[in-house]
């Protein structure tokens, strides 16, 4: 096989490999919301495990990309490329671990018991899942067109997240009871938060892959 062919069959097969992460994040925050929501210990461990799995995808990837820049010695933007992958990963092992952090709350809280019902936290997974799949779909497609569909999400997320945090609060000072769950609220609130924020950089990157240029979302 030509050495070109080689590299983009290479380039192929990593590709799959980022989109499995990505399904699997998105897996992975569906379940520890849902954990958190029924305050379900044995859906918390399934999300432990996916986390493991991501994991080990970020090895395996990392592993591929290492040897395709020992027997390839790409250059310029196929160096780019590459780098962008290393890049990648980190920010889907992240997302992984957000989710995780979600499930241990779900297991700190299981003698507790919600004093409303979840509205806010379901909303703000939805759209960060949504975040990380529009990345991933910019880019695998290196579209950088659809990367202004996830900052411009980021911002409504920012919005949502200060909205769950000052009406948290309002009940916990309404009520010492609440402190407990409420500060748990507030700690899976911020984990989605975040996990947004890692969406956001996977299409950065993307930008930076496709066009060389560096671009900070605000």
């Amino acid at each position: 096989m030509a050495p070109r062919k080689a590299y983009e069959t290479e380039l192929v097969a990593l590709d799959q490999k980022v989109e499995e992460m990505a399904r699997k994040s998105k897996e992975a925050i569906a379940l520890a919301v849902k954990s958190f929501e029924k305050l379900d210990q044995g859906l918390a461990d399934k999300v432990i495990q996916l986390d493991a799995q991501l994991f080990q995808l970020n090895t395996e990837i990392e592993k591929m990309c290492l040897e395709v820049i020992a027997l390839q010695s790409p250059v310029a933007k196929d160096l780019r490329t590459i780098g962008t992958y290393l890049k990648v990963i980190t920010d889907f092992d992240r997302i992984g671990r957000y989710a995780r952090d979600i499930a241990e709350v779900t297991h700190h809280s299981a003698t507790m018991a919600h004093f409303k019902p979840l509205v806010g936290i379901p909303h703000i997974a939805e759209m960060a899942a949504r975040m990380v799949g529009l990345s991933v779909e910019a880019f695998v497609n290196r579209d950088v067109e659809l990367t202004k569909e996830v900052f411009d999400m980021e911002d409504k997320v920012d919005s949502l997240y200060d909205e769950i945090f000052r009406e948290v609060i309002t009940y916990m000072m309404e009520d010492s009871k609440k402190i407990g769950i409420g500060i748990n609220y507030m700690l899976v609130a911020r984990y989605l938060e975040r996990i947004a924020d890692h969406a956001c950089n996977i299409s950065e990157r993307t930008i930076y892959m496709v066009t060389g240029e560096r671009v900070v979302k605000d």
